[in-house]
């Protein structure tokens, strides 16, 4: 078990780097040392790895108004560890869109045609109901061959939406926006045509500017990885963080296309627990971290599959797709960010934390690890607070 001591201060860059004991010691953003509150947090993570023989795992808990409360590494897995996160990555990628509203750049509640001048016959589908799987196009599906180009680094997020757009307005199983739920797929990359477009920039400019600088992020990039990598199967693929192997793309997978440090995404997660702000910068407005958090699928057309912008709004039965079921847990408001190689976000506005944990593994693995640590951590934090 790795214990560490602090979270690195960040700027992109192509490789991480070693940050000098001098930078280290201005950093506030620290852990002194594990707690022993989270003691069964920390036995609980090194048995399961040991368990289901994983090559480790990641954990950071942050807390509104204490930052860091824990930050733990087992295995392989490390501080400078970069991991491609899946759909892990759709809370970031909503918040992207959610700042140019913020900002007047764009309006989530209005048509995309307003902005893009290729959508035909979809042109009165807002922003929002493509980040919260509310359009009425289908949602992903790995085998389907109609929307492929969501997969393609050679593409472009331009030319996908272009060609999403086309084949949604013909296919059969396109619906009217607002009646049913339906996750991630083409929708996704259609949200960040339209952000480019409302913007005047690029995806990777926009993650830059909105989270990379004011965040001071190092680690976290887009790619679009399932093909070049070989990463469709549902498990991790065989990439230990090494960034040159990535495509270069004009087409980033914005449903599930990120990879990040733990410490990296533990800053974004406190960035929602403080009202939107990193540093003292503000990436998302308190209202637009409030509208990310919002049951909008429940809330708009009754579904009972509870779902925001990027967030699961309630407890899921069964990780993504139309099929999750919600749960009997109605006790804990707990906002989750599950992803396909066992990553999962979590955040608990009213109790004030939020925690990010990795594995490179699966979905099912990942989600019975968090499953065992919501009450552990939950009750470690609790005792911090007290």
């Amino acid at each position: 078990t790795r214990t560490e001591t602090s979270v690195t201060p960040s700027s992109i860059v192509e490789q991480p780097t070693t940050t000098s004991e001098s930078e280290l010691a201005s950093i506030e953003y620290e852990v002194a040392k594990i707690p022993g509150s989270f003691s069964a947090v920390t036995a609980a993570v090194e048995s399961f790895v040991a368990e289901k023989n994983l090559n480790g795992a990641g954990l950071i808990v942050v807390d509104r108004d204490r930052g860091v409360r824990y930050h733990n590494h087992w295995g392989e897995f490390s501080t400078d560890r970069i991991s491609l996160i899946a759909s892990t990555s759709k809370v970031i990628s909503a918040g992207v869109l959610v700042h140019l509203h913020d900002q007047g750049s764009l309006d989530l509640e209005a048509p995309i045609g307003d902005v893009v001048d290729y959508a035909g016959r979809l042109s009165n589908i807002t922003s929002s109901q493509l980040l919260s799987g509310s359009s009425g196009i289908p949602g992903l599906r790995a085998d389907d061959p109609l929307y492929i180009c969501m997969f393609l680094p050679t593409s472009s997020l331009q030319q996908c939406a272009i060609e999403g757009l086309s084949v949604a307005a013909s296919d059969p199983r396109t619906v009217s926006p607002d009646t049913e739920f339906r996750y991630g797929g083409i929708q996704l990359q259609i949200a960040g045509a339209v952000a480019e477009i409302a913007s005047g920039k690029s995806w990777a400019e926009l993650i830059d500017e909105i989270y990379v600088e004011p965040c001071d992020l190092r680690s976290l990039g887009y790619t679009n990885p399932w093909i070049p990598l070989g990463a469709i199967s549902g498990s991790y693929p065989d990439w230990d963080g090494d960034l040159s192997l990535l495509p270069p793309t004009d087409n980033p997978h914005i449903g599930g296309g990120a990879y990040v440090t733990t410490g990296d995404y533990g800053k974004l997660l406190s960035m929602h627990l403080n009202g939107g702000k990193c540093n003292g910068q503000e990436v998302l407005s308190p209202g637009g971290v409030d509208l990310m958090q919002r049951n909008r699928s429940g809330e708009t057309y009754g579904s009972p599959v509870g779902y925001g912008l990027g967030w699961w709004t309630q407890e899921i039965v069964g990780y993504g797709g139309s099929t999750a079921q919600p749960s009997d847990q109605k006790d804990v408001i707990r906002l989750r960010d599950p992803g396909l190689y066992g990553s999962t976000a979590w955040i608990q506005p009213e109790d004030g934390f939020a925690v990010y944990l990795v594995v490179e593994s699966t979905s099912n693995v990942g989600n019975q690890l968090a499953q065992k640590l919501y009450p552990l951590v939950e009750a470690a934090v609790s005792v911090i607070n007290d």
